[in-house]
Order: C-alpha cells, then sequence, then structure tokens
C-alpha cells in the first residue's frame, strides 16, 4: 500500500492547488509554481517564508495550533480539511464544544468580495482572526499588538489600562451602552454553545475580576441583541471619520463580521479611501513576523 502523505507533503499539495487571485494575491508575471508560492503562503498565514520550507521539507513537525489554524486559513480548507491537518501535526481538532478560529472558505470569498470596505472576522468570543488591508489602514494594524489583545471584549471591558488593542487610535461608539450589553450577551450565549473553551473561560474571569461594568452586566444576565452601530474613528493622518458599523453573523461556529462603511458620496468615505490610500501604519513595538499567526492576507 501507498503510505499517506504527511504533513509537510500535504501542505504542498494544498498550497499547489490555489491561485493567487482565490487569495487576492495578484497573479503577475513568470509564475512558475503550480499555485502559491511559499512566500504567499507565509504572507497570508503571518509566519516566516522559513518556517513554511522547515514544514514542507519536514524538519518543523509539530506546528502550535494557532500556527495550524493561520495555515488552514490561508490554504482555505474545508472544516474536514482542517480536522486533518491538525492531526496530522499530532494535534486534537477543534471539538464542537470548543470554539473555532477557523474560516470556511465560503465566508473567505464573501469577506474577499466587499470591495474598499474595512471588514474584520471574529470568533464566538470576539476573538479576531481576519481583517483586510482596509480594516488595518483605518483602525491601525492589530498584528502590532500581542494575540490576547486582539479581542473586541478586552476593548470594550478594558482590564488595568492593558495596552494597545484592536484600534492604534481612539475610536468611539456613538451607542456604547448597547454595544457593551450585546459583547456580554454574545459572551453568555458563546459559554452554553462552547462550554469546555478555555480561552473563553479565561476571558470571561479576567472581565469579571477587572472590569466593574463586565462584572455587573454579566451578574444581570444581559441577553439582548445588537448588530448594529455608529463610531467615530480619530485618523492620525486623515481626521475625524464617522463610520456605520454592521454585524454578520455565520452558522454554528458564530463567527463574527463586522463591517465599516460611509455613507456614499460623503466626507467620511472621501476620508476612508484617503486612509486606505496612506496605508497601514505599524507602530514601532510591531511584533515580530513568527508571532503574528493571525496577520491576515491582503484582499
Amino acid at each position: 500500500m501507498t503510505q499517506a502523505p504527511g504533513l509537510g507533503a500535504t501542505i504542498r499539495a494544498w498550497r499547489d492547488r490555489l491561485s493567487p487571485a482565490s487569495t487576492g494575491l495578484p497573479a503577475g508575471h513568470g509564475r512558475r509554481a503550480a499555485g502559491l508560492r511559499r512566500e504567499e503562503l507565509a504572507e497570508l498565514a503571518g509566519v516566516s517564508v522559513d518556517y513554511v520550507v522547515r514544514l514542507e521539507q519536514g524538519r518543523a513537525t509539530t506546528p502550535s495550533a494557532q500556527v495550524t489554524s493561520a495555515l488552514a486559513r490561508a490554504l482555505q480548507l474545508t472544516s474536514a480539511e482542517r480536522d486533518h491537518l491538525f492531526r496530522l501535526a499530532n494535534l486534537a481538532a477543534p471539538t464542537n464544544e470548543t470554539i473555532s478560529d477557523h474560516i470556511p472558505p465560503g465566508v473567505q470569498r464573501v469577506v474577499g468580495r466587499l470591495g474598499d470596505a474595512a471588514v474584520a472576522v471574529f470568533a464566538a468570543d470576539w476573538q479576531a482572526i481576519w481583517w483586510n488591508h482596509s480594516w488595518a489602514a483605518l483602525l491601525g494594524d492589530p498584528s502590532a499588538s500581542p494575540p490576547v489583545r486582539r479581542n473586541f471584549a478586552r476593548d470594550t471591558f478594558p482590564v488595568n489600562s492593558d495596552g494597545p488593542g484592536m484600534s492604534r487610535w481612539p475610536v468611539i461608539s456613538l451607542d456604547a451602552e448597547a454595544t457593551s450589553a450585546a459583547v456580554v450577551s454574545d459572551l453568555r450565549r458563546a459559554t452554553g454553545r462552547f462550554p469546555r473553551d478555555r480561552r473563553l473561560a479565561k476571558l470571561i474571569r479576567d472581565l469579571a475580576e477587572g472590569n466593574e461594568q463586565f462584572a455587573d452586566l454579566w451578574a444581570a444576565a444581559t441577553v439582548t441583541a445588537h448588530r448594529e452601530d455608529c463610531k467615530i474613528v480619530e485618523h492620525p493622518a486623515v481626521g475625524t471619520v464617522r463610520v456605520d458599523c454592521d454585524v454578520l453573523t455565520d452558522g454554528d461556529a458564530e463567527l463574527k463580521i463586522v463591517i465599516l462603511t460611509a455613507a456614499p458620496g460623503t466626507d467620511d468615505e472621501t476620508k476612508i479611501r484617503l486612509a486606505r490610500v496612506a496605508g497601514v501604519r505599524h507602530p514601532a513595538e510591531s511584533a515580530d513576523l513568527d508571532d503574528r499567526t493571525h496577520q491576515p492576507g491582503r484582499r
């Protein structure tokens, strides 16, 4: 019998089947690779090129769950393929009782076709798992923050001034009370849906112990729905920008797709375009690429 391909060969096969266009990357000229180049996969997954080389050559065989999840997203794997990748990496595949950071190919296609809108995808516990160039240009690049700080619930209920999080400059919600209640409600629902998730349990424990507002709302057993908001972004290059914030949810995984837009034909729409042209601002404390496993690829 022919031996089943191992981790490195499987990653290479899945990389070869992806076209640059399907990931939002330019096709370029004179390409010899059948699919994505190693450099492109590394960029999309937020890991170093050397690490991708070592994985494919079998010199690295035990990627972390974080890196494996990032590779699954970059390779646009189905849930079954993601689980197979986890097993090849000698990791337990995510279960129905734990939060998944996986973004199904269908959701990747949708968010990749939203044009220049600022878009981010969050897991059920409001952990940021993907964002596009427009989001990073409008709010600042979240990859400069440690992974634990890339969480909207931690931004909403700060603990001990624990440093920069999802946005790099002030973002003000015009309906902050409703937004706060909705975040607590989302987390309460997540605890019932994902009772064995350690990351979620730690998040709730940290917020309940360190933020009085969260503790009060949690004790009140808040249940609400709030899927839209208006925010004011104090952008350092283009000034004050008013944006509409809409939140869509996807399936059993309870992914949250957050879309920031401005009314057509307004100064705010122009400012969003200017922010995108100005590019992503990377603070001096930007993390090393090997630690930026949630960095998005270009879209």
